[in-house]
């Protein structure tokens, strides 16, 4: 029983550092996974703008030219989005496609908060316009305690909420993504997007840590087993004496 209990540590460390070594191999397959999304995204993004109907389905960050008129009475302001550090909205305005197929939600770009009592004004151009963009994914509901704030001009809300604004567009169709504008536009609003990332670094991170836990576990089981080893060599040693 007392050998067994001497053993268990070493076993139990051995374990540990095969469970951990797979365990980063597991996250570097994770990241060499992440490095061809992350090179299929800078492909499209490289690729040129492409036309696109409201009903047609596509990957995101593909980039996207798209032709029609802003419905501006449809116009939300996206609280809590920073640039610089500094407090801000983003602005969504619905474009109905001048091909008939619906609208689109377009995040035109950032505007400074300023005074929270007083909304900026980001009037949409008005007549056709033509805008490029990159497609991007809905955004997730966030946890809310409290429902948006609303004021007589511009509503106020915390994330892009595609039901509301279909709602709001009804009958007119929506499509089920999003763009962020990138060409240049009049209307005084940032679009200095961040470069889309993959998490390729995160991986490798995570499997560095694994590898570093795997390392420590091999290197004191070594260390238990060497402590092992040489008690029995001393025990050895002892009782020959004894029965010399």
């Amino acid at each position: 029983m007392r050998r067994a209990l001497l053993i268990l540590p070493l076993v139990v460390g051995v374990l540990i550092a095969v469970l951990t070594v797979q365990l980063g191999n597991w996250q570097q397959r994770r990241a060499a996974e992440k490095e061809a999304l992350q090179a299929r995204i800078e492909h499209m993004m490289q690729a040129p703008a492409q036309a696109l109907r409201a009903d047609a389905v596509a990957p995101a960050w593909q980039r996207v030219r798209l032709s029609g008129v802003w419905m501006d009475a449809a116009t939300r302001l996206i609280d809590n989005r920073t640039h610089g550090g500094q407090a801000g909205y983003q602005v969504v305005t619905p474009l109905v496609l001048a091909d008939g197929s619906g609208a689109v939600l377009v995040n035109r770009g950032w505007v400074a908060a300023g005074d929270r009592r007083q909304l900026p004004r980001v009037p949409a151009p008005v007549g056709e316009q033509q805008l490029e963009g990159v497609l991007s994914e809905p955004e997730t509901s966030p946890f809310m305690l409290a429902p948006a704030s609303e004021s007589n001009t511009l509503r106020v809300w915390q994330h892009i909420d595609t039901v509301r604004h279909a709602e709001l567009l009804a009958p007119v169709p929506l499509a089920p993504w999003v763009l962020q504008q990138t060409s240049a536009a009049a209307d005084g609003l940032l679009r200095d997007w961040p470069p889309p990332a993959a998490g390729v670094d995160r991986h490798r991170a995570y499997a560095f840590q694994w590898y570093a836990l795997a390392c420590l576990a091999a290197g004191l089981s070594a260390w238990h087993g060497w402590r092992l080893l040489t008690r029995r060599s001393h025990d050895d040693r002892q009782a020959r004496l004894a029965r010399g």
